[in-house]
């Protein structure tokens, strides 16, 4: 986490941030130098807050000694008990006279402390799920942090610069040296686990690690990050760090064996159960809905997804059909100008800020050529037409401006932990598909607009699904025939590894199968409420306006995101 330089400035900062014109109301002049007139008071009240955060941040990070956690059923004891002190110390804080956005910074510490409050009473991923023990990761997330639980220290290869300085060298001998020992530790750890699915599916993490390991000691890994696909050199790296890699395959692929071995003696369930689910949802994610409510929003939208479909291919019936490019280096031409195109399309609208940096976040994530044989789901959709699949990756440009502009806010300055992102982050993404045909993107290419609605299926069939296994309902294998059989035109393969992935992440992080469609739905609320209140006020309705001054607010759940944008009003 950046520490800002002073602290004091900073909040000063924040507070004029939070005092930034709600949707609807006008702007103040008077606002202009608002950091130069916070009470001293409030800048105690969120200093005190601030101080919390760290340490509350410092806790919560398990710790690592010569890269080795403690995740023994002693050492969870004692932070179940820690953890109530920290309750205790938060809800202790005098927030009178609060503003929203403080208040908003509050129920995000608070948020992330009933997470792991629910990870210590329920999903105990340490105990239960043996994906967690993936700590090998060559690809930089394109969500702010990692998707689902994943043990300390998380070795991001992408955040490293190859070839290897000698630090770095010895940093990663030390990291990936450990991983023979936290494995064994490991074993010890799961004795108890029961949750099947967990178990039967829980290899397949530890044989991605293997090959990620094997590539990074060949020289011959490439790592995706927010600058393209890079690749891990490893000219001049110490024979010190070639046998640690050595001896950290070895060992996952022992613990992948003794994972699948073990999978078949763990017979218990492995969801969390609806109403366990509806805690998590409300007192963790701060979502509105229940399991019930999800279940029903996310059919309404796999059944308007298919019918919406079905009406443009009625449509489109006289329009001749894309024919694919099957020469890589035609596809590259096609897919550069596809994201010039959006580019462009986002600054023309007002969606996106023309920065140097946001197009090149797009740029480096471009589509490459995939042939026939090695396609998912995804690289189905964008050997016709990049564009949806490039719609959903303005997640790049969030943490583009995670990167490049950060908030002045110390605690929105860094992503919420625990994946409490996932409303906002991945359904404001989906969302981002839809709002862009919706805004004209393919007028010149009505086809396109066809693989929008085959998305939108794709992810309200996958998170049905995962609501089913979260409520012990489907098993893994279930969800995943249940995902590929409502996909439309056979595009998704339950026996891929992309399906196997996608639902067993769902499985281990509850919530986050839901989220694409559920975050859209609630972005869907945020702009309906900001066009009623511009027609109440008589004023033009400005998408771009809107969407600036969301991305202002940061990386909050939408409910957090309404108040502040509606703040004094009942929804």
């Amino acid at each position: 986490m950046r520490q800002p330089s002073n602290t004091a400035a900073c909040l000063a900062i924040c507070f004029a941030l939070a005092n930034a014109p709600a949707v609807g109301q006008a702007k103040n002049p008077a606002t202009k130098d608002a950091s130069k007139n916070v009470a001293p008071a409030r800048i105690l009240q969120d200093r005190e807050l601030y101080r919390l955060f760290k340490d509350w941040r410092t806790f919560v990070t398990p710790v690592v000694r010569k890269g080795l956690p403690d995740y023994s059923q002693p050492a969870m004891a004692k932070a179940a008990t820690d953890l109530t002190s920290y309750k205790s110390r938060l809800s202790g804080l005098d927030r009178t006279g609060w503003t929203i956005a403080q208040q908003n910074d509050y129920r995000l510490i608070e948020a992330e402390m009933n997470a792991f409050d629910f990870n210590l009473r329920i999903l105990k991923p340490w105990a239960r799920d043996p994906s967690f023990y993936q700590t090998v990761f060559a690809d930089q997330s394109d969500v702010p942090a990692h998707e689902g639980p994943s043990a300390a220290p998380s070795i991001d290869l992408f955040s490293y610069s190859f070839p290897l300085s000698r630090q770095d060298d010895a940093t990663l001998t030390m990291l990936i040296g450990a991983i023979p020992r936290q494995l064994a530790s490991a074993r010890v750890n799961l004795a108890d686990s029961q949750a099947h699915d967990l178990w039967a599916y829980g290899d397949r993490a530890l044989k991605d690690q293997s090959q990620t390991l094997t590539a990074l000691q060949a020289g011959t890994l490439k790592m995706r990050s927010l600058d393209g696909y890079n690749p891990a050199t490893m000219t001049g790296a110490s024979p010190k760090l070639m046998r640690a890699i050595t001896a950290a395959r070895v060992a996952t692929d022992e613990f992948a064996r003794w994972i699948a071995a073990e999978a078949p003696s763990r017979t218990g369930p492995s969801g969390v159960g609806k109403d366990n689910y509806n805690w998590y949802l409300k007192h963790v994610q701060l979502n509105p809905y229940t399991w019930d409510d999800q279940k029903l929003l996310l059919q309404r939208e796999l059944d308007r997804s298919l019918a919406s479909l079905r009406l443009e291919e009625l449509r489109n019936r006289n329009v001749p059909p894309v024919i694919e490019i099957s020469d890589p280096a035609g596809y590259k031409q096609m897919a550069d100008a596809k994201t010039a195109k959006f580019n462009d399309f986002l600054v023309a609208t007002g969606i996106v800020p023309d920065r140097p940096y946001f197009r090149a976040a797009l740029v480096a994530q471009t589509s490459g050529y995939v042939p026939p044989a090695e396609r998912n789901f995804f690289s189905h959709g964008a050997a016709l037409d990049p564009l949806p699949l490039l719609s959903h990756s303005t997640h790049w440009i969030e943490l583009a401006r995670l990167k490049h502009e950060p908030h002045p806010d110390p605690i929105r300055d860094t992503p919420p932990l625990f994946n409490i992102f996932s409303d906002r982050s991945e359904g404001f993404a989906t969302a981002m598909e839809e709002l862009v045909m919706q805004a004209g993107l393919y007028d010149d290419i009505p086809h396109g607009r066809e693989l929008v609605w085959i998305m939108l299926a794709n992810r309200a069939a996958r998170g049905l699904a995962s609501l089913h296994v979260q409520a012990n309902d489907m098993t893994l294998d279930e969800a995943g025939r249940f995902h590929a059989d409502w996909t439309p035109r056979s595009w998704s393969d339950p026996a891929s590894p992309l399906v196997g992935f996608e639902q067993l992440l769902y499985l281990r992080q509850p919530g986050y199968g839901p989220s694409y469609i559920i975050g859209k739905i609630q972005l869907d609320g945020l702009i309906a409420r900001a066009s009623h209140a511009a027609d109440t006020n008589k004023r033009a309705f400005n998408m771009g306006e809107l969407y600036a001054r969301i991305t202002s607010i940061g990386i909050l759940p939408p409910a957090l995101i309404e108040a502040e944008l509606f703040p004094n009003t009942a929804k």
